[in-house]
């Protein structure tokens, strides 16, 4: 970004339980707001709450370690709702940003939402900063008591984090008062002090494709469709022509701005506008705008996967779950597997399916996951699998799994042209038992199969006799489901005797035999549960 010096855009998201003062924060940092900023929806002055991502911003001079690389850094501030119903909506901000402000209202400590902004941030965000607000509705004479005890606990929480050697807590009351009183905010001048601190140079690069993050479009008479957003990827300038990945339609950027000044580009990680030539601002109210034919439309993907710890239901193959990628989201079908090694995903490599995921597995787990509309996106990005249907009082962690894409899948028809080739086996498990010996090489099995089995399947499968010897099957026997069991080297001794015994018949004046131990017969072989002619293999 250039704007008349040099100059570093960092994002802050801030994030928290609803009512926690997160938008009377920002209020109060802020000197110039987007166009999106500060519950300007109606919805959200009308209930008092933040529905939508606000964006705003400030300027300070660069703190000394970065002022040897930048003359100012600009914070834009991007204000996530706290509703819980809105979770999607935060997971979409959080992912823009590079440092987190975790507002908690210090009179109720961590809610539910908080916990949940928490979690994001750890999976998202390097760094993290708590804000305790409204430190002025405590009683002047335990105040400071009372600031020391919920910070005590703060750091106590994120001590089971990966921010317990960084994080920080400052004391604020973003809007002390009542909404007549005209009273300062207090511990702004700390808080800054303490962001510049924890501000570093975000790794970034203007090479790559262009890829930006769509939040706000709106149109404007005579000049063209306006987008804001974040650019995750890349450079973009002045006349270049980018693609509306969402509508599949390409544009020609005609200005930039970043929060009221004309550029003539952004890169990564700036916060900005582009104008580009005319479409309708309905149709597009979120998405992503990028390089041409970069980004691909994908009905499926696989991941590498793992369950976030906190949550306490079960991750599922087979269940559907809430997917976000950016600002999307959408409902997804999970299927679960895993390798018998830690290597990267191949194709070519064969895997054991799962039944759900587990927080102690010692080797990668990977997913795949069926879109019930298609998505957006490209491959290596972040997803985070949710169970949003669950009822928003149950204090519960909804966020289930984060994944990243590893390969995605673009053919509408992927259960034909493309699941195929995914190796991924059941491992399955038959018991039968041995009815009577046909001779020392063979005996006769019931219950192994049904008598509907295709019994070119698993002829010549090897299978196990409880007694110790080893066999296959050599075909069936009768109409009745039974099956012929070959046993090369012949039956033992003990196993002849005791299946010998049971012809014996009992006569009325002799002593009942004792019952014969029932000899079981075991098969084990695999199932690719993606191959069409459903065929068996052993291993």
């Amino acid at each position: 970004m250039t704007t008349g010096g040099k100059t570093l855009n960092f994002n802050i998201g801030m994030l928290g339980h609803v009512d926690s003062g997160k938008t009377s924060l920002a209020k109060a940092l802020s000197s110039i707001s987007s166009t999106a900023a500060f519950d300007k929806n109606p919805q959200s002055k009308e209930r008092g709450i933040t529905l939508d991502l606000g964006f705003s911003s400030f300027q300070t001079e660069a703190p000394k370690h970065l002022n040897d690389k930048f003359d100012k850094i600009q914070y834009t501030l991007v204000d996530c709702p706290g509703h819980a119903s809105l979770i999607k909506t935060i997971i979409g901000g959080a992912q823009i940003i590079d440092l987190m402000i975790l507002v908690v209202d210090v009179m109720k400590g961590i809610q539910t939402q908080t916990a949940e902004c928490l979690i994001i941030g750890e999976i998202i965000c390097p760094k993290i900063l708590v804000i305790l607000n409204k430190i002025d509705l405590l009683p002047e004479g335990k105040r400071q008591t009372a600031i020391d005890k919920m910070s005590r606990k703060m750091l106590k929480t994120l001590e089971r984090t990966k921010f317990k050697s960084s994080a920080s807590v400052v004391a604020v009351a973003a809007h002390p008062g009542s909404e007549d009183d005209n009273i300062e905010p207090q511990g702004m001048e700390e808080l800054v002090q303490v962001l510049q601190a924890q501000t570093y140079e975000p790794d970034r690069s203007c090479d790559g494709p262009f890829i930006f993050s769509v939040d706000h479009c709106f149109s404007i008479r005579g000049q063209g469709t306006v987008m804001t957003g974040t650019v995750l990827s890349g450079r973009v300038h002045v006349n270049d022509v980018v693609e509306i990945a969402n509508l599949q339609i390409t544009r020609k950027v005609k200005s930039i701005q970043m929060f009221r000044q004309s550029v003539t580009s952004l890169q990564q990680g700036d916060r900005g506008a582009c104008c580009v030539t005319q479409f309708d601002p309905k149709s597009l109210e979120r998405g992503i705008v990028c390089t041409p034919a970069v980004m691909t439309s994908y009905h499926a993907a696989l991941v590498e996967i793992s369950k976030i710890s906190y949550y306490q239901g079960q991750v599922v193959s087979k269940c559907r779950y809430h997917v976000t990628v950016g600002h999307s989201t959408v409902m997804c079908k999970v299927t679960l597997f895993t390798a018998d090694s830690d290597d990267k995903f191949d194709l070519q490599t064969t895997y054991r399916y799962k039944n759900e995921l587990d927080t102690t597995a010692t080797c990668k787990e990977f997913g795949l996951l069926e879109f019930e509309k298609p998505i957006i996106c490209m491959e290596d990005n972040l997803l985070i699998g949710s169970k949003l249907d669950v009822d928003v009082n149950t204090n519960k962690c909804r966020l289930a799994f984060k994944a990243r894409i590893l390969k995605g899948i673009a053919e509408k028809d992927f259960s034909s042209s493309f699941l195929p080739k995914l190796l991924i086996y059941k491992n399955k498990e038959r018991e039968g038992v041995v009815e009577r010996m046909h001779d020392d090489y063979t005996v006769i099995c019931k219950n192994l199969l049904k008598k509907e089995s295709n019994m070119e399947l698993f002829s010549q499968l090897k299978v196990q006799l409880s007694t110790g010897e080893s066999g296959f099957i050599e075909g069936t026997f009768g109409q009745s489901g039974k099956t012929k069991i070959r046993i090369p080297d012949g039956l033992s001794p003990s196993t002849r005797e005791q299946l010998g015994s049971k012809k014996k018949k009992n006569n009325s004046n002799q002593q009942q035999q004792q019952p014969q131990q029932t000899i079981k017969v075991l098969m084990n072989f695999r199932r690719y549960i993606y191959d069409p002619s459903k065929s068996i293999k052993q291993v």
